[in-house]
């Protein structure tokens, strides 16, 4: 076999000994055969079944595959808008929330033809990935944790003791809005994060001090849709002390208090997320040194704040490790864990559910923005 000849060539080659084998004598025949075995490197028995089939059918050439159904064209400008709406989520999380952001979307703005409509509801998140890509902004924070060394031997670290499966059990931990410059006073954010259900809740405090501290987590206790069951947090000094043990312990059923390892962030890895996505990129990095700044931000908070991000934004949730890789479950939001969970109560859910349905994201989102420009021009007045 002549190892210098293209694959074209020895297809032309033998598409033309193909041609003059079908016609051919006996003895032209066994010529042919005998050229084709030199030429071509077959077998005997190989050459000639190759010379008797027929020839192979040309490729169509063009674009090939399917029909191409979604076209960034047509569905790019809503997908757009609810993609920026919903705070620019992966589209693994895009496509889980779509179901309800595409009627709200319609409500909202306007009715979509079903050339639209169905094919975004159809698309899974590769395809919404290929249509838009989500832009994610990068950000570093500052680790402000100052060390709470009195009750620290007697808080322990974060083991066996949580049920992680039952909603209850909060991750917390303070963001300041500090504006690169912890000198003087300012607003600290309270953050907390449900272990099971993802569900969210945050307060607004003038410094950080103890008394302050406490009294922010007993107000996000009272709108918390399950009973408070564990607190975990960093070694900060707001969190470790006298106060907040006692109002932890000092009730009929007591609620159990873990901390971090120290320097570890990672164990409080839920919570610090949330930091970023549900703190700073919603308040920034700006100083906040107005007091007048923290009923503002608490009234958000408590209400579309809340509401927006519990009710409508879809998280994903890490079941397993396996085989060197993380699966994940399916993409639900904090109210959807919440109404599945068996240990909240049917009145809680109904009542949750009732809210939900005269709620629209975007109308929620508006109103969030409107609440955030008033808070900015607080932000900016001087401190009296």
């Amino acid at each position: 076999m002549d190892k210098s000849m293209s694959t074209n060539t020895k297809t032309e080659v033998m598409n033309k000994l193909r041609r003059r084998y079908q016609t051919a004598g006996r003895r032209h025949k066994t010529k042919l055969l005998d050229q084709a075995i030199a030429v071509m490197g077959y077998h005997r028995k190989a050459a000639i079944r190759a010379l008797k089939s027929a020839p192979p059918v040309p490729r169509k050439t063009g674009a090939g595959g399917r029909p191409v159904e979604y076209e960034f064209a047509r569905l790019g400008p809503v997908l757009r808008v609810i993609w920026e709406a919903a705070d620019f989520p992966c589209a693994v999380r895009l496509a889980a929330m779509l179901p309800e952001w595409i009627p709200a979307y319609e409500s909202h703005h306007h009715r979509l033809k079903a050339e639209v409509r169905e094919p975004l509801l159809e698309a899974s998140a590769r395809t919404l990935d290929r249509l838009l890509a989500p832009l994610r902004a990068q950000g570093q924070g500052r680790s402000l944790t100052r060390p709470g060394t009195l009750l620290r031997q007697q808080i322990p670290i974060r083991g066996s003791v949580w049920e992680e499966n039952v909603p209850g059990w909060l991750e917390v931990d303070t963001v300041a809005l500090c504006g690169g410059s912890v000198a003087g006073d300012f607003v600290w954010m309270v953050d907390g994060v449900d272990y099971a259900t993802c569900w969210v809740t945050a307060r607004a405090i003038w410094n950080r001090g103890q008394a302050a501290t406490l009294a922010a987590l007993q107000d996000m206790e009272k709108h918390l849709p399950f009973a408070l069951l564990g607190l975990d947090s960093d070694n900060g000094g707001e969190f470790l002390n006298y106060h907040v043990l006692a109002w932890l312990q000092q009730r009929p059923r007591p609620v159990f208090m873990t901390r971090s390892r120290p320097y570890k962030k990672d164990d409080n890895a839920h919570v610090e997320q949330k930091n970023w996505t549900h703190i700073r990129q919603w308040f920034g990095y700006e100083r906040y040194e107005n007091p007048e700044v923290v009923e503002a931000i608490n009234s958000l908070v408590r209400g579309s704040w809340s509401q927006l991000l519990n009710y409508f934004h879809s998280s994903l949730k890490l079941e397993r490790k396996e085989a060197g890789k993380r699966v994940y479950g399916p993409a639900l939001t904090p109210l959807a864990r919440v109404l599945a969970s068996d240990r909240i109560e049917s009145g809680v859910k109904a009542k949750l559910q009732r809210e939900k349905q005269r709620l629209n994201p975007f109308e929620l989102k508006d109103r969030v923005k409107t609440e955030l420009r008033q808070i900015e021009k607080l932000r900016r007045l001087q401190k009296a």
